[in-house]
C-alpha cells in the first residue's frame, strides 16, 4: 500500500520534469505557473516545490481530504498530487501572515500562526 510519504516523495522527485510535462499536457496551466514563478522570483521547479511545501504546511483538513479522495482513484498519484498542490497555491491570493485566502473566499491555513505580523 502506498503511503502519503511515498506520494509526496514521488511528487517532489517529479517536480523537475513537471514543467515539460505540463507544457505538453496543459499549456494554460503551465503558463500560469510560469507567470507566478516569475512574480515570485523563483524558477518553475522552485515554485512547484514551494507549492508542495505550502500545501503540506497550510492546507485545510478539507483540502487534504479532497486530495486524498482524488489520489485513491488515481493511476498516477504523484502527478495528481503535484497538480492539486500547484493549483491550490495558484488560487491562493496572498500570504499575509501565512493566511491563504483562495478564490472561493475561504481561508485556508494558519491565519493566527503569526499574530505579531498582523498587528503591524
Amino acid at each position: 500500500m502506498t503511503t502519503l510519504g511515498d506520494v509526496l516523495g514521488a511528487a517532489r522527485r517529479s517536480a523537475s520534469g513537471f514543467e515539460v510535462w505540463l507544457q505538453d499536457s496543459d499549456p494554460a496551466l503551465a503558463s500560469r505557473v510560469a507567470d507566478a514563478s516569475l512574480r515570485t522570483g523563483m524558477s518553475f521547479t522552485q515554485y512547484v516545490r514551494a507549492a508542495l511545501a505550502d500545501f503540506a504546511r497550510f492546507a485545510s483538513e478539507e483540502d487534504w481530504a479532497t486530495l486524498m479522495s482524488s489520489l485513491r482513484d488515481s493511476d498516477d498519484p504523484g502527478t495528481l498530487c503535484l497538480l492539486a498542490m500547484v493549483d491550490w497555491r495558484l488560487t491562493a491570493s496572498g500570504c499575509g501572515a501565512h493566511n491563504h485566502r483562495h478564490e472561493n473566499g475561504q481561508n485556508h491555513g494558519a491565519s493566527d500562526e503569526r499574530p505579531a505580523a498582523r498587528q503591524g
